[in-house]
Formats: structure tokens, sequence, C-alpha cells
């Protein structure tokens, strides 16, 4: 059997032999951790070995999401904290050489966390441009509100990543600082003109087409498509995902088992692959839905195929880095934001 076009999540600290099986006999692409995967160095360590055994596949991208702030698996005592976003914003702000430094120096160092673990991609950068009245589930975690700040931090936020030898995905395209819900609960619909959306939400992401891959909003963009939400809109995904913004890359959906996408587990990912997502993100792993997942998306093949294997040969080699130096630096930059505003 071929490899299959979704990316799941596992239970807990370690696989249980229906895991192993499934993993064995299905193949997903790759696979994500988060917090209740996560106990120490060691035990991660050999949880991602294990789960690229199972498929055989060494190169297998194993996923996290650590962004600083409040979205960190990798939490301490046993890894180091990071700033949010807005850190990075408000030193923009002040003095945008800095800005980007702390913002390169935070992804830097996350991506030594995170290789010394065998974890090779990271959910990052953000490029969602949030906005007065929009859901706090973005807020703090954003680069700023102006399009063109967002993607210079964002630039640097990836920069760090890929000298660190881990892939970026950008997130959540085309857009989700408007949103007015936590796609975790329900969908937000975003009523906003075509026009300020190029304007504003999307001009945030074009100059970031070039990255591998990149993660769907689960936003309704009414001008747009009235029906459907970004992940499970042809039209979103044809028209502005890959022709105004021009993403060429590997494209994710969200986690399909977010609240906010309706129908059931296998509705939610034929629907993702019909629109036009490459592969199918399944985060909570819970057996039966993982096997919903599998049963419902296709063998990768054609331009999705072709998309999967440039983005792992994007991949870079870590460069010569000081980690003492680099967290010293990076915390003296913080301190001098938290300074901003005492």
């Amino acid at each position: 059997m071929g490899i299959k076009a979704f990316i799941c999540g596992v239970a807990g600290l370690t696989l249980t032999g229906q895991e192993r099986d499934f993993l064995r006999a299905e193949q997903p692409w790759g696979f994500i951790l988060f917090k209740r995967n996560v106990s120490d160095r060691a035990q991660v360590t050999a949880l991602v070995s294990e789960l690229r055994k199972c498929v055989g596949r060494p190169d297998a991208p194993v996923l996290m999401d650590q962004e600083g702030g409040r979205v960190q698996r990798l939490q301490p005592p046993e890894w180091p904290a990071y700033p949010r976003g807005a850190v990075f914003s408000r030193l923009y702000d002040h003095n945008p050489t800095e800005g980007l430094r702390a913002a390169y120096l935070s992804a830097r160092l996350i991506a030594d966390d995170l290789l010394e673990l065998g974890v090779t991609v990271d959910c990052l950068p953000l490029a969602d441009v949030p906005v007065a009245g929009a859901d706090a589930v973005i807020g703090d975690r954003a680069y700023g509100t102006e399009p063109g700040k967002v993607a210079a931090i964002a630039r640097a936020v990836t920069e760090g990543l890929e000298a660190g030898g881990v892939l970026p995905i950008l997130k959540h395209i085309p857009g989700h600082g408007r949103a007015t819900a936590d796609t975790h609960f329900l969908l937000p619909v975003v009523d906003t003109e075509v026009s300020e959306l190029e304007r504003t939400d999307f001009a945030a992401f074009r100059p970031l087409a070039h990255l591998p891959m990149a993660m769907t909003a689960h936003v309704v963009f009414s001008a747009l498509d009235r029906a459907q939400p970004a992940t499970t809109s042809a039209t979103i995904i044809a028209d502005v995902i890959r022709g105004s913004i021009g993403f060429q890359g590997l494209l994710m959906s969200d986690d399909v088992s977010m609240n906010a996408l309706e129908g059931t587990i296998a509705d939610r990912s034929r629907a993702s692959i019909a629109a036009g997502c490459d592969m199918i993100l399944h985060c909570n792993g819970e057996p039966e839905e993982m096997v919903e997942v599998a049963a419902n998306v296709p063998v990768l093949a054609g331009q999705a195929l072709a998309r999967a294997e440039a983005a792992l040969k994007a991949r870079k080699s870590p460069q010569p880095f000081d980690r003492t130096t680099a967290r010293a630096e990076l915390d003296e930059l913080v301190a001098r934001a938290g300074a901003l505003i005492a």
C-alpha cells in the first residue's frame, strides 16, 4: 500500500498495540504530537522513533505546535519558555531590526529543541492578522495588525526554523485573524468584502507563498463562499489560496476533529480533499476517528505526492549554533520589550 494523505496524532506517551497495527496498515504521511504525548526528552525521542519505525520511513515528518506563549507542547521545567508573537510585534514597532532578530532567535532555539527529539516540522509561522472584536484564539499569538509587519516577522520565524533544520507550516491560510469564534468549538463567519480581505488578511500571506507547507483556516468568508469554510471550499482554495495568494506548496487542512466543521469525520475528510487540500490533519488520537480518516483519504499521488515530496526535500541541514549565546540575546530583547510597556 502507498502512503496515505493524512497526518495523525496518537493517544499517549507510548504506542498501543492497536496504534502500531493501524499505523503499519494505513501508512499516514506523518504524525503530530501534543502535550499528552510529552513527558521528558527520552520518552519523546523514543516515541518519535517508534512512529517512524511503524511506517518504515525514517524521514516521515513529525509535527508539533511549538509557537511560544500560549501554544507550547514542550513546556518548562523540562524545556524553556518562549515569547508570544505579540512580543516580536512590540519590539518591531520600537526597532524593526530588534523585532526581527528576536523572532529569528526564538524560532532558531525552538528548532534546536525540536530537532533534538527528532521532530522535524513546526506549525509556524502564523500570518493571521487580527482585528478588533475578533475572538482571542489568535490574539497575542499574532505578529501584529499590519500585513507587511506580520509577513516580515513571519519570514524571520521561518528563517530561524529553517536554520535549525526544521520545516515551517504557514498558518492559517487565507487568514484566521477576523474569526469571531474559536474553531475548536464553533464555525466563524467573516462578512468582510473581498477588496478589504485582499488588502489585509490575504496580503500577509503573499510574501510567504513560497513556503513548502500551509494549513487552512476553518473560517467562512461569505463574500467568497457563503456555505463552506476555506478548508472545504473549492472556490477559496482555487481562487484565493492557489490563485490570489499564489501558494503552490503542500496544503493541509487544520484539524478535522474541530467542531467548526460539520458532518462526520469521514464527511469532513472527503470534503477537504475534494475541495483541494492535499493532506488531512487529524489530531485528537481517537482510534475510531483515525480509522474513518484513513478510509476516506486517497493514497498520495499526482500533484499532492509531488508537493509532499518537495516539502520534505526543502528541509535544510541545521547550521552551526551557540545555544547559550542565542538564549542570552533573546532574553535581553524580551526584557527590552517588557520595558517598552512598563
